[in-house]
């Protein structure tokens, strides 16, 4: 197929780019750096901003399917920037498809959009969001993301597109440039502390699993009368890990000590709570080193039932964590 991969030089993004030369699909990047590693894979490598309506456009020409993996994530910064990004954006894609006749669309949701701030444990697709509780939540990244599977939700089988989301759960590897960073980051300036009792467990996906799993969703889409189609899924390791453990074993590859000071749920909330009045009244697009989305995130535990994905497509983690640990171990080395 002629595959179009928005986000292409990003992490996730990448790594489906890369998956996808390999077994001899046609590809088209599209983000905003230049990213000659990919021109060297044979890559098309189309620069533009996923603001921009006319050049997402214009990039769904001739295109099979798109995966669509460009966003902002994060804490902090304005509602309007990830609205712009994350569902503006997304609707561009959209419209980009309908234009050009695209006939599938692969969109990388985020498990955090069912997330209220309470423990998860083994939930499974049938849970929804609701918006309502989204916009009180003052996670603007998780409600925008919601908005935005919505869209895509609502096009599947429009203008004979099948659309599918996907939604990874703490996605890790080799070249992440997000979530293993600002752990070290912390740790090396002495401020990260284990927020709640330690006890709670977290799914968590491996980069290449993440990838793969795009692949999948794009073939069985290509099927008639598709299961896959209108629905989302999501994906895992399929064994659940504990949060502050496996933080720990993160810190120790990059030779650093385990988290030694804790803080109760409690005083992670109100400190993230002045963090936001403070953010908010200063303007300041930075992240804040709490919020309260974040405390209840290091604190619960929120792990999946990804049945349906092994079900539907046939999903299985095929890089164990074990052995993506010691890949990540030799990268960050």
């Amino acid at each position: 197929m002629h595959a179009l991969v928005t986000g292409g030089g990003g992490f996730l993004g990448r790594y489906i780019v890369e998956q996808l030369v390999a077994r001899g699909d046609r590809v088209r990047s599209f983000g905003r750096g230049a990213y000659p590693e990919l021109e060297t894979l044979g890559v098309e490598v189309v620069r533009g901003d996923i603001n921009d309506r006319e050049a997402v456009v214009k990039a769904c020409e001739g295109i099979d399917c798109v995966f669509h993996t460009a966003a902002i994530a994060g804490i902090g910064g304005s509602w309007m920037d990830y609205c712009n990004t994350n569902v503006m954006g997304t609707r561009n894609v959209l419209t980009g498809c309908r234009v050009h006749h695209v006939s599938r669309l692969v969109y990388t949701s985020s498990p955090s959009t069912t997330f209220a701030g309470e423990d998860q444990c083994g939930i499974n697709e049938s849970v929804r969001f609701d918006l309502d509780w989204l916009t009180r939540y003052h996670c603007h990244y998780s409600r925008s993301k919601a908005l935005a599977e919505t869209a895509v939700w609502m096009r599947n089988g429009r203008a004979g597109l099948q659309t599918c989301a996907l939604r990874p759960h703490l996605i890790w590897g080799p070249r992440d440039q997000h979530l293993i960073p600002r752990l070290i980051a912390r740790a090396r300036s002495g401020r990260l502390r284990r927020i709640g009792d330690g006890t709670n467990r977290v799914d968590i996906v491996y980069v290449e699993n993440a990838a793969a799993a795009h692949l999948q969703v794009a073939d069985a889409l290509a099927r008639e009368n598709s299961s896959v189609a209108g629905r989302a899924y999501f994906l895992s390791q399929g064994e659940p890990v504990n949060c502050w453990q496996w933080i720990d074993e993160i810190l120790q590859l990059a030779g650093f000590p385990p988290v030694r000071k804790a803080i109760s749920l409690k005083a992670a909330w109100r400190i993230g709570a002045a963090c936001e009045v403070v953010y908010r009244l200063l303007r300041s697009e930075r992240e804040p080193p709490m919020t309260r989305f974040l405390a209840a995130q290091l604190a619960t535990s929120h792990w999946f039932d990804i049945s349906a994905a092994r079900r539907d497509f046939g999903y299985e983690p095929q890089v164990s964590t074990a052995e993506g640990m010691q890949r990540l171990g030799n990268w960050l080395r």
